[in-house]
């Protein structure tokens, strides 16, 4: 497949340069579009032949479903059946980060849904995306745009090593701002949503608005045997390189000395606190480090995160130690994506 390119740069028309993507969207084909979380790799949701190439593109098992990105809060109520609870998220949180699972109407394509009765819509605030969903009339429907299971597009560079020939357009712009997946919720009534996957808006933020809030068993642990999977990113190996990740949990000290005695003979790779670097260099100096932002600084690390496993990716390390991070606030994110990275290797030290 020819992949046409499309470079954004400040001051461009957004209408004119885009614009041959949204028909591009609107005749059944698939365009690489940049969001404030990661980069979309989208399609028309409401065309079923083009979920269908969402899925071949990415090598996505087809049981986990699609976001449906939408121009307008208030847009969701043309697919799904909404609720006064679903107002309250909408007013508090869009357009944002936020993506709301509801019962769907029959304008959504089982393909897109992973023939489930329910969809997951978001409003993303990201002026590029909400152009193009615009421009096209219709919900673009769009997982992140990267290959199944590898660590998630947070630059243009990301999406042109692994997009290439494998959809009709990438609008290549700046980089994703917050740097994890959206948030995700389902309603289960008119005061009860379940945590089905951590991001930017936290525990915290959706109990200014939320009554109850259930957190699913995924979002800390593997999916149950069996269970159903509502949303991308509950049931699968997830935004993994090649090199195994091991998290580790312990004092500094004792996570700079097992990496010491763990580092010899091996070429291995070190995601670690700015305040830990020198720690790290003066036991283990033959480690290849990354700088994971100041310990705390939960919001820079999930800005980091999958840029550093994939440049590790091209390292060919033999492995990757990364600290277990704490699961509270933002950083129940970063812990969510770094276990699955991991594959739920974590080691107590």
């Amino acid at each position: 497949m020819n992949t046409i390119v499309i470079k954004i740069s400040d001051g461009d028309n957004l209408d004119e340069k885009i614009l041959p993507a949204a028909e591009a969207i609107k005749s059944g084909k698939l365009v690489v579009f940049p969001t404030e979380t990661v980069y979309g790799l989208g399609g028309n949701g409401l065309n079923s032949s083009a979920s269908k190439k969402i899925y071949e593109a990415k090598g996505r098992p087809q049981d986990n479903p699609l976001i449906i990105h939408i121009a307008n809060p208030e847009d969701a109520k043309k697919y799904t059946y909404t609720n006064s609870l679903y107002d309250k998220l909408a007013e508090h949180f869009m357009p944002g980060p936020l993506t709301v699972v509801l019962p769907a109407k029959e304008c959504i394509p089982k393909e897109t849904r992973a023939s489930l009765p329910t969809v997951a819509v978001r409003c993303p605030e990201h002026p590029i995306a909400h152009k193009l969903i615009a421009l096209t009339g219709t919900p673009i429907a769009a997982p992140s745009a990267n290959l199944s299971g590898s660590p998630s597009p947070t630059k243009a560079s990301h999406v042109l090593d692994d997009m290439m020939g494998r959809v009709d357009v990438i609008i290549a712009a700046d980089d994703s701002k917050i740097g994890l997946e959206s948030t995700i919720v389902k309603i289960e009534d008119e005061e009860t949503v379940t945590l089905l996957r951590p991001g930017k808006i936290t525990i915290e933020d959706l109990s200014l608005v939320c009554d109850k809030i259930i957190v699913a068993g995924a979002v800390t642990s593997k999916l149950a045997e069996g269970e159903k999977v509502l949303s991308p990113g509950m049931k699968y190996r997830h935004y993994a390189p090649k090199a195994p990740v091991i998290l580790l949990d312990g004092s500094h000290k004792k996570i700079a000395d097992f990496i010491a005695e763990n580092s010899k003979d091996k070429s291995i790779s070190v995601i670690c606190y700015k305040e830990r670097i020198d720690d790290i260099k003066a036991k283990a100096p033959n480690a290849y480090v990354y700088e994971f932002g100041s310990e705390g600084d939960d919001e820079m690390q999930a800005h980091l995160l999958f840029d550093i496993l994939r440049d590790a990716d091209k390292r060919n390390f033999d492995v990757i130690y990364a600290p277990l991070p704490r699961a509270e606030g933002i950083g129940l994110a970063l812990y969510n994506r770094m276990i699955r990275a991991a594959a739920y290797n974590i080691i107590k030290l």
